[in-house]
């Protein structure tokens, strides 16, 4: 069983072999928590979870290690509590609840490490230093910056000039810095500013050197996997790179894969365009599942330009699919399946829906036997366990509103939902996410505003 992915750093699919098979480590860049988190973040999200979803199928739940980290301070962090007038903390915290939710109801597995940022200050003072000490990064004007000059093979991710390299991308012109791609490691805080104390001052930590440490905390110096988004190729990844082999001398991650951009009508998502949408607002109106189908549906090193047409594409794909498993009640038989080859080939998800749908097509068969229904059936519920999909019982799928519901399980689902504001009052997220989880796989959406819970089934309209 061959697993193929492309690799960004070669610039070829390769043939997966790991480190070490007993246990597979991967790192995935997580959200910086300022605001709701919108489409354009889940694709990231949705497409490593499948990743996951397959190596742990491969290698076992327990050899396989996921890492993805919540970035919690940040400049657009500061500027959005000082607009809301509250502290930085109560922001990140709030917005990491809410992204909670909002991707809970992506059916995202957990990682097995979720760390923040805030949390890893000491592994970042402690890198930065040894960076100084190998004369990789230098000190000016109250700032610790890295020295890309001594890195010989700044660039090798991204594998453009340094023209291309600058354009469109994210690097911070500053007087302070020897050349204009040398990066802060560290930088001072003002007075109203969150801070922790260095040997170079009051301050706190550059982006890159964030994912760095947390890496190296999490999944030690050298890695199998890094992913996310192609935005983060330049500087992001190949800052990483440089800093992290700069300062153990050894390979960083020993495969980098990118997910391609999430367009609207053909445009790039910005404020500007107006044209933001946040994962919360589409499930007010599509189930879940829905838009995880979409993401799905075009290969994830493609463009995939999302839109209402492809929404409701998705929706009678799942109608239709959800219909052909409900079409007979043949006990399970708990057979062993093997991972599909288009999943195998670098996480081909396009031919994995294709291939669903020549399964549905032999269940809506009348002739077959029994025996192959199920084997035809258990096929896809396959598929589904490694895509995240096919979640609900066909039933639940089908009911679009309350009034269908008895008296019983209404009750049921408000006292649930008592239940998790109980735990939210208290503090006890990890409950109240539980409890929303539960209720997301019944088919429930729940939506908070103004102390008030207001809940709703997934395919309501």
């Amino acid at each position: 069983m061959n697993l193929k992915i492309f690799d960004t750093l070669s610039g070829k699919k390769q043939k997966f072999t790991p480190i070490n098979n007993k246990k597979v480590r991967m790192y995935v860049c997580g959200p910086t928590v300022y605001d709701f988190a919108h489409i354009g973040n889940a694709r990231p999200i949705i497409v490593f979870d499948t990743l996951y979803r397959v190596l742990r199928s491969i290698y076992g739940e327990d050899r396989v290690s996921y890492a993805r980290n919540i970035t919690d301070i940040d400049d657009k962090i500061i500027v959005s509590a000082n607009e809301k007038k509250i502290s930085t903390e109560e922001l990140t915290k709030q917005t990491i609840n809410f992204f909670h939710e909002d991707i809970n109801s992506l059916n995202v597995l957990d990682p097995d490490f979720e760390p923040k940022a805030t949390e890893t200050i000491p592994e970042m003072i402690l890198m930065i230093s040894d960076l100084i000490n190998k004369k990789f990064a230098y000190i000016k004007e109250n700032h610790v910056l890295f020295d890309t000059n001594m890195s010989k093979e700044y660039g090798k991710l991204s594998k453009r000039s340094l023209d291309e390299m600058i354009a469109g991308s994210r690097v911070e012109v500053a007087p302070y810095k020897k050349n204009q791609f040398d990066f802060v490691l560290w930088k001072p805080s003002k007075n109203d500013e969150p801070g922790w104390e260095s040997p170079w001052g009051r301050g706190r930590p550059g982006w890159h050197i964030e994912c760095s440490a947390m890496t190296k905390k999490y999944l030690g110096e050298s890695f199998d996997i890094h992913a996310g988004g192609a935005d983060l190729v330049f500087p992001h990844h190949e800052n990483e790179i440089a800093q992290s082999e700069s300062s153990h001398g050894k390979f960083f991650a020993k495969y980098w894969m990118h997910n391609g951009y999430l367009n609207i009508k053909g445009e790039k998502m910005s404020k500007s365009l107006g044209n933001i949408l946040t994962i919360r607002n589409l499930l007010k109106e599509y189930n879940g599942e829905i838009l995880r189908f979409s993401m799905l549906s075009t290969h994830y090193r493609q463009p995939i330009n999302f839109s209402r047409e492809l929404l409701e594409s998705s929706h009678t794909q799942l109608n239709k699919i959800y219909k052909a498993l409900n079409l007979r009640n043949v006990k399970n038989d708990g057979a062993q399946q093997l991972i599909p080859n288009s999943l195998l080939d670098d996480l081909n998800t396009p031919m994995a829906i294709s291939e669903i749908h020549e399964l549905v097509n032999k269940l809506n068969d009348k002739n077959i036997s029994d025996k192959d229904w199920l084997a035809y059936r258990n096929q896809i519920k396959f598929y589904g366990q490694l895509m995240g999909l096919f979640t609900l019982d066909p039933n639940a799928w089908f009911v679009k509103d309350k009034k269908s519901l008895s008296n019983e399980d209404k009750s049921e689902i408000e006292k649930m939902i008592n239940e998790r504001n109980l735990a939210r009052h208290a503090h006890n997220f990890e409950l109240a996410d539980a409890i929303r989880l539960k209720l997301d796989k019944k088919g429930i959406i729940l939506e908070d505003s103004n102390n008030k819970t207001i809940w709703k089934l997934k395919n309501g309209r």
